[in-house]
């Protein structure tokens, strides 16, 4: 099962302050979850808190992704778009509704249970506040994305990000 109970309060408790770090000293993962490429190599999903990191291995590359509030350290702040030789990342913010940001987190949790490929993190206190991963080989690379759902008295906030990484 690709979706864990996670019996730790998130570290990262608003969108607003992750920041992206690049090819950093990969943190201890609360969760992990190993892919392997049909052409060598492999990808580590992992959940940190309420943020992520993906790590790639490939015979002579190595590569990997932080977005967390921790990533200032050796980053900056998350941008809408990123790119470097071989990578590139999307981000977008959107606050939702009660209903819509529920409806969000039970299609997240059950892709999650359900896929190989995906993996979860649930926190205490409420079943929507989850951070969710999945990936696929693309080409010599892989392609990710990654949902990071802040909950609200009102509904909620997703912080979206779609990355690519080709060798």
């Amino acid at each position: 099962m690709a979706l864990h109970k996670l019996a730790v309060a998130p570290a990262d408790v608003t969108g607003a302050r992750l920041g992206l770090a690049l090819n950093a000293p990969a943190p201890r993962a609360l969760a992990s979850n190993r892919l392997v490429h049909p052409d060598g190599g492999a990808l580590w999903l992992g959940v940190l808190g309420a943020s992520h990191v993906v790590t790639v291995e490939r015979a002579k590359a190595r590569f990997s992704e932080e977005v967390s509030c921790t990533a200032h350290t050796h980053g900056g702040a998350l941008p809408r778009r990123a790119e470097a030789p071989g990578y590139r990342l999307e981000s977008a913010t959107s606050t939702h509704d009660e209903t819509t940001f529920r409806a969000l987190a039970k299609w997240l949790r059950r892709c999650c249970g359900d896929n190989a490929e995906w993996l979860g993190g649930r926190f205490p206190r409420d079943d929507a506040a989850l951070t969710a991963l999945t990936a696929r080989p693309d080409g010599a690379g892989w392609r990710w994305r990654t949902w990071h759902l802040y909950p609200e008295p009102t509904g909620g906030t997703v912080v979206y990000t779609t990355s690519r990484w080709r060798p």
